[in-house]
């Protein structure tokens, strides 16, 4: 009995270092969300162009839309904004904006210098709509389909190759499926 207690902290020192190992292959830009292919969280927010009207789940449009979460302070959303102006002016698909834990002020003069690419942007300023959605800071995108139901979820920004290999195919499954 006495030797088994010397073997316990090698024991517990042997199984800590095989958790560490093991996540050293992990991918941390990875992380899973709970919603996919859930529907959208319900919500009762304002929005950037209602003034002080509140929309609803109801408000967002009948199609698949990409729904990414920003806000004025954040210099990632600031790089990929481009790439949501030329979808927008492509008419690829719907862009709603969550302006998340920002001022209205900051986001509408944000929005004059950078260009808007939303076709909405809903109001989170407390960021209870983030908490939702499982949102861990901006930017984060989603995809939503024509039912509602989040499809996919993309964690920090997006650039070109994003777009390119993997948005640009998932909205392409989306609408494929919106129209049968």
């Amino acid at each position: 009995m006495k030797n088994l207690k010397l073997y316990i902290p090698v024991i517990g020192f042997v199984v800590l270092a095989l958790l560490m190992w093991r996540g050293l292959y992990l991918d941390s830009r990875t992380l899973p969300s709970v919603l996919l292919d859930r529907p959208l969280p319900d919500f009762e927010l304002r929005a950037l162009e209602t003034g002080d009207q509140l929309v609803t789940r109801e408000d967002l449009p009948a199609e698949p839309f990409i729904l990414n979460i920003w806000g004025s302070y954040c210099l990632p959303c600031l790089q990929e904004n481009p790439i949501f102006m030329a979808a927008k002016e492509e008419g690829v698909i719907p862009i709603i904006g969550v302006n998340y834990k920002d001022t209205d002020a900051a986001a509408r003069e944000w929005l004059d210098d950078n260009g808007n690419p939303f076709n909405m942007s809903i109001i989170d300023n407390s960021g209870r709509y983030g908490i939702d959605l499982g949102v861990y800071g901006a930017p984060e995108t989603f995809i939503v389909d024509a039912q509602g139901v989040i499809r996919y979820k993309h964690i920090g920004v997006i650039d070109y190759q994003i777009w390119d290999d993997e948005i640009m195919p998932v909205i392409a499954a989306v609408q494929a499926e919106a129209t049968r």
